[in-house]
C-alpha cells in the first residue's frame, strides 16, 4: 500500500491539475477553508481573494475579548496569478533578483546577556556591530553580532529565547580556532566561556558530513543547532572586495565568513514545489536542487541558500511553526487600528531579512498573490507600495503557491524583503555590498 506521504503528493498532484486545467473555465467563490485549529494561536487559512477574521493569541494566555483582526487578502486577484506550468509569469524574465540574505533575526532569553556574548563573540568570534555597541556594553536590549556580509540581529525574547526548527549553516576559514576553545571550555580553562557550562552549549567534533564537506556540529546555549563548514576558497567565500559589515574601530573582522545556508525544517507532505514557485513568482530567485524531502532556493550569486526541509522526525513531528502571533491586550490591539488601515496579529516569531534588485516588482507580486504583512512589532511599516519604497522594505509571512488557486498557506515565515535603494536612487545606508545592483 502506499504510504502516507505517497498519497499526499498523489493527492497534491492531482489537486495541482485540476487547479492548473480549469482554474479558468470554472467560476470561483470567495470562501475559505481550516486546515489548522486555533490551537497555540495557529491559524492556518486556505484562502483565495477574502478578507478573514481570525484570533490570535500567545499560547497559553487569554484571549482579548475583541481580539479579532483581519488578515486582509482583497488586493489578491481574481484568477490563479501564475500563467506558466512552472509557477511564473510569462511576462517576467528576471525582472527581480534576490542579492543577499543579509540577517537571521532570532530572540536570546532576556536578562541572558552573558550567554549571547560567550556564545556568539567568545565561541563563534562574530564582530560587534558598532550601531549596537551601546547596548553589547550595557548588556540588554538587541545586539547585533555580524559574520563576513552577514548579521545576527539579537533581540530580548518575552522572556524565553527561540529556538529554530532548522538548521543554521556557517562558513569559516578554518575549524581549528573553534576547536581550541571548546577544547579549554571544556578542560575549565576558558573563563569568558565559562558561563555556558549550565546551558545547552555542545560541540559534536570535526567530521565529514553527508555531502562530503569538513563540517563541526554545534547546539547554541537554547538549543539552536548550528553547522560549521570549513573553507576551500575563503577569499571566495568573505568576498571583502565586494563588501561587509561594519567593524567596531580596534576591533577585528569575524572569524566565520559568512551564513552559508539557513535550512527551516516542514511537514512532512509539504508542497516543496510550491516553495520554490513561490520564491519564483515574487523574488525571481531560482531552485539550485529539489527532492522528495527538500527544496533548496538560490539567494544571489554566490551560492548562498534558502533550504526548506520536510523534519527529519517525520510524521513523528508535531507544532511545527515559524511564527508566533500574539497580542499582549485588548488595549494594545485598539492602539493598533489606526487610520482605517489593516491591523495584522504581532509575530514575535525568527525572521529573515533579504536584499531584492527590484522592490516595487516584488511589492506587486506579492499583492498579487495576497500575501503582504505587516508587522506591528517593528515601527517600519508599510501598508502600501508608496509606504515600501519610502521604508525601503516590506513584509510577508505567508508562504503559497501560484499555482494553488485556494492559496493554502504551506508555511508561515517573516521575510523583511529589502530594496538595494532608497526612493531618489541612492543606495540604501544598511546594504552591505559597495556596489548597486538593481
Amino acid at each position: 500500500f502506499p504510504s502516507r506521504i505517497q498519497q499526499q503528493k498523489t493527492m497534491r498532484t492531482i489537486q495541482t491539475l485540476f487547479v492548473f486545467n480549469f482554474a479558468y473555465c470554472i467560476p470561483t467563490t470567495a470562501a475559505f477553508h481550516s486546515s489548522r485549529h486555533l490551537d497555540s494561536g495557529s491559524f492556518h487559512p486556505g484562502i483565495h481573494r477574502s478578507n478573514v477574521l481570525f484570533i490570535t493569541r500567545r499560547p497559553n494566555s487569554s484571549i482579548p475579548s475583541n481580539a479579532i483582526h483581519q488578515f486582509n487578502r482583497a488586493n489578491a486577484k481574481n484568477s490563479v496569478v501564475a500563467n506558466n506550468e512552472d509557477g511564473t509569469n510569462p511576462t517576467d524574465k528576471r525582472e527581480c533578483q534576490i542579492l543577499l540574505l543579509d540577517h537571521l533575526n532570532i530572540n536570546h532569553q532576556k536578562g541572558q546577556h552573558s550567554l549571547l556574548k560567550a556564545f556568539y563573540f567568545d565561541f563563534l568570534k562574530c564582530a560587534i556591530d558598532p550601531r549596537k555597541y551601546e547596548n553589547y556594553s550595557a548588556g540588554k536590549k538587541t545586539v547585533w553580532a555580524n559574520i563576513g556580509m552577514n548579521q545576527f540581529h539579537l533581540p530580548e525574547g518575552n522572556p524565553e529565547a527561540q529556538v529554530l526548527d532548522g538548521k543554521i549553516t556557517l562558513i569559516y576559514e578554518s575549524l581549528d580556532g573553534l576547536r581550541e576553545r571548546y577544547e579549554r571550555f571544556f578542560d575549565g580553562t576558558s573563563v569568558e566561556m565559562d558561563v555556558l557550562k549550565d546551558s545547552k552549549f555542545d560541540v559534536r567534533g570535526i567530521q565529514t558530513n553527508d555531502q562530503g564537506r569538513i563540517a563541526m556540529q554545534v547546539t547554541d546555549p537554547w538549543g539552536n543547532h548550528f553547522e560549521i563548514l570549513q573553507s576551500s576558497d575563503p577569499s571566495y567565500d568573505r568576498a571583502a572586495h565586494l563588501g561587509s559589515q561594519p567593524i567596531l574601530d580596534g576591533h577585528p573582522p569575524s572569524e566565520g565568513l559568512a551564513i552559508k545556508d539557513l535550512t527551516i525544517h516542514v511537514a512532512p507532505g509539504s508542497n516543496l514545489e510550491g516553495i520554490s514557485r513561490f520564491y519564483e513568482r515574487i523574488m525571481g530567485a531560482s531552485t539550485v536542487n529539489i527532492s522528495d524531502s527538500s527544496v533548496s532556493i538560490a539567494v544571489g550569486d554566490r551560492g548562498q541558500t534558502l533550504t526548506f526541509r520536510c523534519h527529519p522526525d517525520g510524521l513523528m513531528a508535531n507544532n511545527i511553526r515559524h511564527h508566533d502571533f500574539s497580542f499582549e491586550s485588548s488595549e494594545e490591539v485598539d492602539n493598533l487600528e489606526y487610520d482605517g488601515k489593516t491591523s495584522y496579529p504581532m509575530n514575535y516569531g525568527p525572521h529573515i531579512s533579504l536584499y531584492i534588485s527590484n522592490l516595487p516588482h516584488a511589492y506587486q507580486a506579492a499583492v498579487d498573490l495576497g500575501v503582504l504583512y505587516v508587522n506591528p512589532r517593528f515601527k517600519r511599516r508599510a501598508y502600501t507600495e508608496t509606504e515600501a519604497i519610502d521604508q525601503c522594505m516590506f513584509r510577508i509571512i505567508d508562504v503559497v503557491d501560484p499555482l494553488d488557486e485556494t492559496k493554502e498557506v504551506i508555511l508561515r515565515l517573516e521575510h523583511e524583503v529589502r530594496a538595494v535603494v532608497t526612493r531618489d536612487g541612492k543606495k540604501y545606508k544598511s546594504y552591505p555590498l559597495f556596489e548597486i545592483q538593481v
